[in-house]
């Protein structure tokens, strides 16, 4: 149990580090008006979950660990936004559509109002 922290802790640190120099670098190329190295990481990061999880799980039968170390931590560490989409998928995948779709428009939009409650609970006590 230990060691499979710590390997998410690794891969976690990589994936958070290599997050902020994506989006250090997109602010520097394309200016701060639009969250461009989020989108970048959001999608670049999704896309690499996808090949994680086809070529670590079903082509290769990889280790718990390696799968711990770069699915969890690593991408998680780079973007959540990479697991989000992997659940929505596998819930997708297995037939359940109607629940895929709630599970999309509630984290969006609970996570937005959630947002919206912290900013006025922080402002009001401020």
């Amino acid at each position: 149990m230990a060691f499979n922290i710590l390997l998410v802790a690794i891969g976690g640190a990589m994936g958070s580090a290599a997050r902020y120099l994506s989006a250090l670098a997109a602010t520097r190329l394309f200016g701060p008006a639009f969250p461009w190295g989020t989108l970048f990481v959001n999608l670049f990061g999704s896309f690499l979950m996808g090949v994680v999880v086809e070529v670590l799980a079903r082509r290769f039968d990889a280790s718990n660990e390696l799968r711990l170390l770069l699915a969890v931590g690593v991408l998680g560490g780079f973007t959540t936004f990479s697991s989000f989409t992997l659940e929505a998928a596998v819930l997708a995948e297995r037939g359940s559509l109607a629940l895929a779709f709630a599970y999309v428009a509630g984290s969006v939009l609970l996570g937005l109002s959630a947002l919206f409650a912290g900013l006025a609970l922080a402002r009001s006590l401020a």
